[in-house]
């Protein structure tokens, strides 16, 4: 038996310049537009972020926490698309401790030609009043599960000052980071006092998410659990082990990986291969001994084994520990957020 969608279609009237009427109708969240959503996204921002239907899929529609309430596709009386929003809540059943009462804005977009027409304000509006009808007391621009920005990009200052005016307020600064790595660079081997590195195997998963539960419980505990739920074998993870206890973790990312990780969203815009390395963790108890570095060492040291040579850190303040392995800002994001 086929399932059934609903969709909903919500007309409004904008104004243009023209002083005529234009009808914008607000069509309900589903993937039967997904090539005219995506071609809209390269249109605007996809020379700096590329986009892939994959990925867009992925993160879009797949995620189980996407409130498709507040999602919606604007589209004009020639049935274009013109803009869109997704926006998500917390709806899984996985204990992770990820706090109910937060919403995400993944993304709000409107095509150029079409904006300060009241669409964007539309398509916020009601995914605001919807989120808040869900019992949302906050909300983030980005940082959402399965997202594409930690925040705004820095250099959108349009778009900082147009959330701005609808009540946001910045919150602070995050960063990607890169390093290219030449050809007869030498791939160093890490040497760690105290503590054996490896790629986690598949007979430790019990044992990582044990030690993700206990000492990162949270966003990268939920990441790691759907890693391994869509087939993640543990080659993206290096760890350190110290007398058979795993202290501290990298994860890491390249073209094979099963799901297409944050630090590689971009690839499109290199013609080498790209790996991504992060989060990376450390046991409270052993901190103070290196074994921060030593975990990203060891994760470079393998991305380089596979033949990777330019590296992407995502979402990091931590600006000054990555320097030290010789990674420079690349991208900068202004982190926002709401007070429902």
């Amino acid at each position: 038996m086929k399932s059934v969608v609903a969709v909903v279609i919500i007309v409004i009237p904008i104004s243009l310049k023209r002083r005529e009427q234009s009808m914008l109708k607000l069509e309900a969240w589903r993937d039967n537009r997904i090539d005219a959503l995506v071609e809209l996204w390269n249109q605007e921002i996809g020379n700096d972020f590329p986009m892939r239907k994959e990925l867009f899929k992925q993160n879009s529609f797949k995620d189980e926490n996407i409130c498709k309430q507040a999602s919606a596709i604007a589209v004009d009386d020639n049935d274009h698309v013109v803009g869109f929003i997704v926006a998500k809540r917390y709806q899984e059943n996985l204990d992770v401790g990820i706090n109910k009462k937060i919403g995400w804005i993944q993304v709000l977009l409107v095509k150029q030609g079409q904006r300060n027409q009241g669409i964007g304000s539309t398509l916020l509006a009601n995914a605001e009043a919807q989120l808040k009808k869900a019992g949302v007391n906050q909300i983030l621009l980005g940082r959402d599960p399965w997202h594409y920005f930690p925040g705004i990009p820095m250099e959108m200052e349009e778009t900082k000052a147009w959330f701005e005016r609808k009540g946001y307020k910045n919150n602070g600064t995050e960063h990607d980071m890169i390093r290219k790595y030449r050809i007869n660079d030498e791939i160093e081997n890490p040497n760690i006092d105290g503590a054996e590195w490896s790629i986690l195997e598949l007979g430790d998963k019990e044992l990582f998410l044990e030690f993700l539960h206990r000492c990162f419980p949270g966003r990268w505990e939920y990441e790691a659990i759907h890693y391994f739920q869509q087939g993640g074998t543990g080659r993206e993870f290096a760890i350190l082990k110290k007398e058979q206890k795993i202290i501290a973790f990298c994860r890491i990312n390249d073209a094979e990986s099963n799901i297409i990780a944050q630090n590689v969203y971009w690839a499109p815009l290199f013609q080498d291969k790209l790996g991504g390395v992060g989060p990376l963790g450390v046991d409270e108890k052993e901190r103070g001994q290196r074994y921060g570095l030593a975990v990203v060492e060891a994760g470079i040291y393998f991305l380089r084994r596979r033949g990777i040579s330019r590296i992407v850190i995502d979402w990091t303040g931590l600006v000054a520990f990555y320097n030290k392995l010789g990674y420079d800002i690349w991208k900068t994001y202004a982190a926002y957020k709401k007070e429902m």
